[in-house]
């Protein structure tokens, strides 16, 4: 739907759905998106759903509803549910955007992946980097991959728990052109090789996860972490203790509220008005 008049068209609501969902950011994002763009009546709201939910939310969804924000754990569910699908959703795997269509029908996009290329940007990593690490082999690793490979990124390092656990993200990687080794969580010496190769590291798993392998990666140079709360991560504070480039996941939030604005609205995203709501201006 063309929304370039969409001020004149009533109220409209869109919210952001997961479990746990309390603490994120993304209703002040939107709502100072809206604010800026002078929609009056916009809502956005974050309503607590899981991925069993999910289906029953979208389904009972009014026409005034223009989107969905979707986060863990409803982020397959959201592709499942949806009746048409970007190509990088389909790729990918999974959807954290969903839209209303002119004819009621539901599109997915994935605009994780713009949000890991805006943090790519901000941490200065070259177009066309050789090499990348990422940590972790979960949903979060696929759209990271994704925008990797868009970047120019040709060899990708996996840290996981086992090959098998890293199947998945093997094969986005193998897909997308990338050659890729998977090397274990345990740290030593072939993941200090790794990352002292590497362009940039992204940290995709919980803040937690990375006690056993910060040694190893103290000295890097780039580190993107996709955690903003708790915010700094152990790994985060001690790159950034170390002098290295670290770049959190607020940059990561904020670039993929961007595509989804515009996508909601129609209109070109107020950025300045969106990074000020995250005290980023």
């Amino acid at each position: 739907m063309d929304r370039s008049a969409a001020g004149a068209e009533g109220p409209r609501r869109a919210a952001v759905l997961g479990s746990p969902v309390g603490h994120s950011r993304s209703p002040d994002l939107h709502r100072a998106a809206y604010e800026a763009l002078g929609l009056a009546g916009w809502t956005y709201v974050a309503v607590e759903t899981t991925a069993e939910e999910l289906p029953g939310r979208i389904a009972a969804a009014g026409p005034e509803w223009v989107g969905f924000s979707v986060t863990m754990p409803g982020k397959f569910a959201a592709l499942a549910v949806a009746d048409e699908r970007t190509e990088r959703a389909e790729l990918i795997g999974s959807a954290n955007t969903l839209v209303r269509l002119p004819d009621g029908r539901w599109r997915a996009d994935c605009t994780d992946v713009d949000g890991m290329t805006g943090a790519l940007d901000e941490a200065g990593v070259p177009r066309g980097a050789d090499r990348a690490v990422v940590i972790g082999a979960g949903g979060t690793s696929l759209p990271t991959i994704a925008a990797l490979a868009e970047w120019g990124v040709r060899a990708l390092t996996i840290v996981a728990r086992s090959a098998p656990r890293a199947r998945a993200a093997v094969h986005l990687a193998e897909r997308l052109g990338m050659s890729v080794e998977v090397v274990g969580f345990t740290g030593g010496e072939p993941l200090r090789e790794a990352a002292a190769g590497a362009d940039v590291v992204v940290s995709t798993v919980p803040a937690g996860a990375t006690g056993e392998i910060v040694e190893s990666l103290r000295g890097i140079g780039r580190l993107i972490d996709v955690i903003y709360d708790p915010w700094p991560t152990p790994l985060a504070a001690a790159v950034a203790d170390a002098g290295g480039t670290v770049v959190g996941g607020l940059t990561m939030l904020l670039n993929q509220a961007y595509s989804q604005v515009e996508q909601f609205t129609g209109r070109p995203a107020p950025r300045a008005a969106m990074a000020a709501a995250l005290g980023r201006s």
